[in-house]
């Protein structure tokens, strides 16, 4: 059976995780780690009373960098849902988990749906020389753009060093009108508003032509198969992996 630790086990993702959990046949879930409820308060705390093989993180970016560096340094696999993180820090946990030789999964999304949607924006990037990148969250997500948006950013850069052929120079008559500017000079747009979930939209665009790839959560369950996937990898593989695609089969 794998030990697994909730920590933000009583917000919306984090309830969902432990239900998940409990009903996987192969897993245990045998700490919940919150600032409130019933639940350990850190995960040094957990850590010393219950057996913690793989502890999944869906807490606030502002705490999640502190959380992966106490499990990396303590011998605590990591799944880490919060998105946030800088590059840097990406880097650094990266460079950690090989050191110490204990497996960190960092993953924008872990539904299916949106991993295939990542994908899908890389491949179609051979083919197009321009692209934006709208994603519309619900008015609590903390951090802009999200994780996905930046790592659908990513992933379609490593095709291609700009998406800006031939636009005009530009000026903003108000600031940020025209989005953030990411990898490849992708512009991205962030919605924060109430009614949704989280939905992104790639934008590709040509002469004569535009073509969209679109996808939309609507329920929490969606990230649950992928969660799950992601503890038995890093329990099983006990690597360093950024991005769910990387494990699908």
């Amino acid at each position: 059976m794998i030990k697994v630790a909730v920590c933000g086990a009583y917000g919306k993702m984090g309830k969902e995780v432990c239900q998940a959990v409990e009903n996987a046949s192969d897993m245990e879930l045998t700490a919940k780690i919150d600032i409130q409820g019933d639940a350990y308060r850190t995960i040094e705390e957990a850590s010393k009373n219950c057996e913690i093989d793989v502890l999944v993180d869906f807490t606030q970016p502002k705490s999640i960098y502190e959380n992966a560096l106490y499990c990396l340094n303590n011998d605590i696999r990591i799944v880490i849902g919060t998105t946030g993180l800088k590059d840097e820090e990406i880097g650094q946990l990266k460079a950690l988990s090989e050191m110490n030789s204990t497996g960190c999964l960092i993953a924008p999304n872990f539904s299916t749906g949106a991993v295939l949607m990542m994908m899908f924006a890389q491949m179609a990037s051979k083919y197009f020389d321009n692209a934006e990148i709208i994603e519309m969250h619900h008015n609590q997500k903390k951090d802009a753009p999200s994780g996905t948006a930046i790592k659908t950013a990513l992933m379609m850069s490593q095709t291609k060093s700009t998406f800006k052929k031939d636009n005009c120079p530009e000026t903003e008559t108000i600031t940020g009108s025209r989005g953030g500017t990411s990898y490849s000079d992708i512009q991205i747009h962030s919605v924060r508003m109430p009614g949704f979930m989280a939905s992104q939209e790639v934008i590709f665009g040509s002469s004569g032509q535009v073509f969209k790839i679109r996808h939309d959560s609507t329920d929490r369950k969606c990230y649950m198969d992928g969660v799950l996937l992601g503890v038995r990898h890093v329990y099983q593989k006990n690597d360093f992996t950024y991005g769910l695609e990387k494990i699908l089969g």
